[in-house]
């Protein structure tokens, strides 16, 4: 029962890391399918549908980050992994922003990447512009990331 909170908190430094992966793999893999079949047509057209195709993996990185960030904290990479059950709790529940939206917006980002790379692929001057539709929904993966990051080192402020 001693390590229960370690365990909840290394449960939600994984699934942070997981879910978001997840997300950003198959955001990354639906984008790079239609950015194939553009350059299929066009290969001129490859640097600016691959930008596009990126896009929806820094959802990925930041679950990663989150991962990093709550095991170094509570003591797993370099230190003593001793925490409270709820201190573990507490951690859970900091990640749990990146484990939800950072799967989800992964999804939604790749979506409307999917339909910035069929307007490149009909207007390639458009390409600033259809940078901005996906570049929106990345706003709320940012959005997470923060939360997550303010309450992680905010639980290692309190004295448990």
């Amino acid at each position: 029962m001693n390590n229960m909170g370690v365990f909840f908190a290394l449960l939600g430094a994984v699934l942070a890391a997981l879910l978001s992966g997840i997300g950003s793999a198959k955001g990354v893999g639906m984008a790079g399918q239609a950015a194939a079949g553009v350059c299929t047509e066009d290969p001129s057209k490859f640097s600016k549908v691959l930008i596009l195709q990126l896009l929806p993996g820094t959802q990925g990185i930041y679950g990663l980050l989150i991962a990093f960030l709550t095991m170094t904290q509570i003591g797993i990479m370099g230190g003593s992994a001793n925490i409270s059950l709820v201190k573990g709790l507490l951690y859970f529940a900091a990640c749990l922003p990146m484990i939800i939206v950072g799967p989800i917006s992964a999804i939604h980002q790749a979506r409307t990447a999917v339909a910035s790379i069929e307007m490149v692929a009909k207007k390639p001057d458009q390409f600033g512009k259809a940078m901005i539709f996906p570049a929106m929904v990345e706003t709320y993966a940012i959005l997470a990331l923060l939360i997550s990051i303010l309450a992680i080192f905010g639980i290692s402020g309190l004295k448990m």
